[in-house]
């Protein structure tokens, strides 16, 4: 009998599709070389994505690209691959203006070392608010048209004949005169020390071939196969394995611990402790077990005795914080985010005036993949390899910990497994940093439990909103007063001022009211919040809005279509929704749709969910259709798959999602008591588009909160419960 002891994701998924066991019944897993051949896609991404999928040969004509002898062109991707698609869809918009055979695109991770080093030469390097293609379209396009003329260029003075009657199309540059060619790679070593005497005009939307097609993405063979490396699956020479245990409070100090008890425990190393409880880097007080395997230094950790200074911050409770928000909804005036007309006189004088309290608890982002970091000082250098959206400042946090200079501070990025903006710098790679230090250059891969991930989150915030609609004797509004009592993610980073992130979606929202005013007040507890991949002001102001519509008697599309009046993104939207779902037709008793309309990071996302709902009190979401208008697209199958997942997503924080704190502590700890949506409660999921094209470019990750407040408003049309607060699992919807 021989042991494998490293039996990695793609041995497993291998394994268990070959015993035909329960797991696997019915299910098909073709090899790497028969899927990659099926999707044309062999070798396009390397295993480890910080690596070149080539050899290395070949002529670098700008730092976005290499292009290699026999034409494969290797795309650099400074935006980083957790689900989006980023690996495809930045490299065809580089390919659009490249003019370059799709079949031999490749792609690779950007270097974070290097942007520092040359002055940003890649620009943005953090992935998060929908921002991938809003902000690096223009200069991805620019670098990949730049390199198609200095190719040009090259041919053209190889030939003797002027550029302008040169083309290039699918990797070769054609005179069309004389019917002449030569291929990318043959031309890419004389193209890369070209200067031009300016730089190419970009292509228009209606000049593209490539961009607004749906293409396979290039990462799913080696995903589908297991092979892709991600944080948790970096393995290194002579590696150690660490895991750590933070304070239970945050504010609480470790006072001791007894590393005696566990030292002589298989495989244990060493105990690393943390110090201080810094808000600019996020590092708890707490300790680190170190061992041969991961598993060893886990199980020692939880025999390791410890003592905690539990702090200030013991008294602290959920229910006790909702009762002071609600005290402070009463009492305060917040500052002004949004002041037209005359609210509170309008108010004053409304024929009718709706009014509501919503609320969301705090959410952690629970990515299947914990957070962890591998890591190695050594010779003045650190080196980390994570699944990060931030890999400067990973760099950053590396450098400062390891005490070396930027410069000599490298990020390996991987593959991540769920950011949701929940790997944009919490304290996993101090954590590896520190422990390493201590290792005399030998590298340790640091990995969170869940338990310990679920703690030592940076959550999302736990607003509480007042909302105020005075009616005219139409039964429209005349005056809409909001105010809203939040965490401020701001305050957590530092930053200063009004928190923009916390009023969003409130004193921007499309309807028209001629009097309005929204006030925030800052609230801030001793739980660090961050941006998460929801908003939970659109669930409130949607789900407020239909209320609106109900009290004045008046259909909810109908309702929002004329406070809409000067909004024809919206109302295009709208419009293509409300057909798609054949909204107001006959359904089981039961059943009903509810709608929402809502814009994010620059798309406008309208859905209609159709719920079912049975006497007891059960949901069942059967379909959400959504239409989305984000100006231009350029892999619409990938933006397919994003509202797809958003909508898993949010109705999983709708329906279960909660964080609450009791005695100071966050009381949930897996998703034994932190669930998520299983896939029989998956609805069927239609997307639309209903694109206005021109210079817009929105980002894709708004059809998560549209979905929660469609849901809702679906509910209280069947069961006539309004919901106010997420998430729904509290809440008795038995009705009839």
């Amino acid at each position: 009998m021989t042991l494998n002891r490293e039996f990695t994701r793609r041995n497993f998924i291998v394994t268990t599709a070959a015993a035909g066991g329960g797991m696997a019944l019915g299910f098909y897993l073709p090899g790497a070389q028969v899927l990659a051949a099926a999707t044309g896609l062999e070798g396009a991404i390397a295993t480890k994505p910080w690596m070149a999928p080539t050899d290395g040969a070949g002529a670098e004509v700008n730092a976005w690209l290499l292009i290699a002898p026999d034409d494969t062109v290797t795309i650099r991707v400074a935006m980083n691959e957790m689900g989006t698609g980023v690996f495809t869809s930045m490299p065809m918009i580089i390919a659009e203006e490249l003019q370059c055979d799709w079949g031999k695109v490749k792609a690779e991770y950007a270097s974070a070392n290097r942007n520092l080093k040359e002055g940003k030469v890649y620009k943005w390097m953090v992935t998060s608010s929908g921002n991938a293609v809003t902000r690096s379209r223009e200069y991805l396009q620019q670098a990949g048209a730049s390199a198609r003329e200095r190719l040009i260029q090259a041919a053209a003075t190889e030939w003797g004949v002027p550029p302008s009657s040169c083309t290039a199309k699918d990797s070769v540059i054609t005179h069309t005169a004389t019917d002449r060619t030569l291929r990318y790679g043959e031309l890419a070593s004389a193209a890369a020390n070209i200067q031009l005497a300016q730089e190419p005009a970009i292509k228009t939307p209606d000049q593209f071939t490539l961009l607004g097609k749906s293409l396979a993405r290039l990462d799913t063979p080696v995903k589908v196969n297991g092979s892709a490396i991600y944080g948790a699956d970096v393995r290194l020479p002579d590696m150690l394995f660490a895991t750590s245990k933070t304070s239970p409070i945050v504010g609480a100090k470790l006072k001791s611990y007894n590393f005696s008890a566990i030292k002589n425990r298989p495989g244990v190393h060493s105990v690393v402790e943390f110090q201080g409880d810094n808000k600019a880097t996020g590092l708890r007080s707490g300790v680190a077990v170190v061992a041969d395997t991961w598993w060893r230094a886990k199980t020692a950790l939880e025999l390791l005795p410890i003592e905690w200074d539990y702090g200030p911050n013991t008294h602290i409770n959920s229910k006790d914080i909702a009762q002071r928000d609600l005290e402070v909804l009463n009492k305060k005036t917040g500052a002004i985010t949004l002041d037209e007309g005359d609210a509170l006189g309008a108010m004053n004088s409304a024929a009718q005036v709706v009014e509501a309290v919503y609320s969301a608890p705090h959410q952690a982002h629970a990515p299947l993949e914990p957070l962890g970091c591998t890591a190695q000082v050594k010779d003045n250098r650190v080196d980390i390899w994570l699944g990060t959206q931030r890999p400067e400042r990973a760099l950053q946090e590396a450098a400062r910990h390891a005490g070396v200079a930027p410069e000599n501070a490298y990020v390996h990025n991987c593959f991540l497994g769920g950011g949701f903006g929940g790997r944009v710098g919490r304290s996993e790679v101090a954590q590896a940093v520190e422990i390493a230090k201590t290792l005399g250059g030998r590298p340790v891969k640091l990995l969170w439990t869940r338990e310990e991930d679920m703690n030592n989150n940076y959550y999302n915030p736990n607003p509480m909103a007042r909302f105020q609609a005075g009616l005219g004797t139409d039964g429209m509004p005349v005056a809409w007063f909001n105010r809203i009592t939040s965490d401020s993610i701001f305050y957590w980073r530092g930053w200063k001022g009004i928190d923009g992130a916390a009023s969003g979606h409130l004193d921007d929202m499309p309807y028209r009211v001629p009097n309005k005013r929204v006030e925030y007040i800052m609230r801030n507890k001793h739980i660090p919040v961050a941006f998460y991949r929801i908003s939970p002001n659109v669930f409130m102001l949607e789900s407020f809005m239909d209320e609106v519509a109900h009290a004045s008697g008046k259909d909810p599309i109908e309702f929002r279509r004329a406070l809409l009046g000067d909004a024809p993104r919206y109302l295009n939207v709208l419009d293509k929704v409300v057909e798609k779902a054949d909204w107001g037709k006959s359904l089981p008793e039961g059943t009903a749709q509810g709608f929402s309309i809502s814009e994010t990071f620059g798309t406008v996302v309208g859905e209609v969910a159709q719920v079912s709902v049975s006497k007891r009190g059960e949901v069942k979401v059967e379909k959400v259709v959504t239409a989305l208008d984000c100006g231009n697209t350029i892999n619409p199958l990938i933006i397919e798959t994003q509202v797809e997942s958003g909508i898993a997503f949010g109705l999983s924080a709708l329906l279960y999602g909660e964080i609450t704190l009791k005695d100071g502590r966050v009381e949930q700890s897996n998703f034994d008591d932190y669930p998520i949506m299983k896939l029989g409660e998956m609805p069927e999921v239609e997307t639309h588009f209903a694109l206005s094209g021109g210079d817009h470019w929105g980002g894709i990750s708004g059809s998560m909160p549209g979905a929660q407040a469609a849901v809702a408003n679906a509910i209280f049309r069947v069961t006539g419960k309004r919901i106010r607060s997420i998430p729904f699992k509290h809440h008795d919807l038995s009705w009839g």
